[in-house]
């Protein structure tokens, strides 16, 4: 692949939530949902989500509304005002603040080698939470659905953050964990994608997919290798 620019998502790709901070409510009822569990449903609503979307384009919102309305229900917890901050407390960027560790050397690495740049759906504040997590000056541009009025998978939303960095589409790679939102979402926009798939929900997809930036990184010499 011919790769010049490559843009990333934040939530699940650079980024992920502050389980501690958003389940508080499920914490104040004695409940501290197990990591295999939120992983393994996390799969499963993205696959989900997948579908539904493909069907009727829904927006990515939705996507938080199904996890916490199974996950209450597959914990035995059927209560809607729970749901509901757990939901609003997962929308919330500034929730979104748990780095892995050498993310920024890697985006670093990266971006000697590459123009980089974030579009994220978020809350106009995605900027806010990738300078307090110590990454933002590694990007050239932030594109921010809470900023642009559009979220992905929407085209416009891809086409904004493109002229912002000057950029072909197809000299673009996005990365990004949602198929429905960000694969569909970006090569509907002209681009290259690949997911960023940690918990491993596309493993089956036929779709380029890597666990870390580390594969990531792989994966991109490899391509370079290939070219040359």
């Amino acid at each position: 692949m011919n790769t010049k620019v490559i843009f990333f998502d934040v939530g699940n790709t650079l980024l992920f939530p502050n389980r501690e901070r958003i389940h508080a409510p499920l914490a104040e009822r004695g409940i501290v949902p197990e990591a295999e569990h939120l992983r393994d449903l996390e799969c499963r609503t993205k696959n989900q989500f997948d579908g539904m979307m493909t069907k009727n384009g829904s927006t990515d919102h939705s996507f938080w509304w199904m996890f916490y309305s199974q996950l209450l229900s597959e914990i035995g917890l059927e209560d809607d005002a729970i749901r509901d901050q757990l939901v609003t407390g997962v929308r919330n960027s500034g929730n979104w603040d748990q780095i892995l560790p050498g993310t920024a050397e890697q985006l670093r690495e990266i971006g000697e080698r590459y123009q980089i740049a974030v579009i994220s759906n978020a809350d106009g504040r995605i900027e806010d939470v990738l300078q307090r997590c110590g990454i933002a000056r590694c990007f050239r541009t932030i594109t921010d659905s809470g900023l642009v009025g559009y979220e992905k998978p929407h085209l416009e939303i891809f086409r904004q953050a493109l002229k912002s960095m000057n950029a072909a589409p197809e000299e673009s790679l996005y990365v990004g964990d949602v198929y429905s939102v960000d694969y569909v979402g970006a090569t509907g926009a002209g681009m290259q994608a690949m997911l960023m798939d940690v918990p491993g929900a596309y493993r089956d997809k036929g779709v380029p997919r890597v666990q870390s930036l580390a594969e990531l990184q792989i994966a991109l010499r490899d391509g370079d290798s290939r070219k040359s």
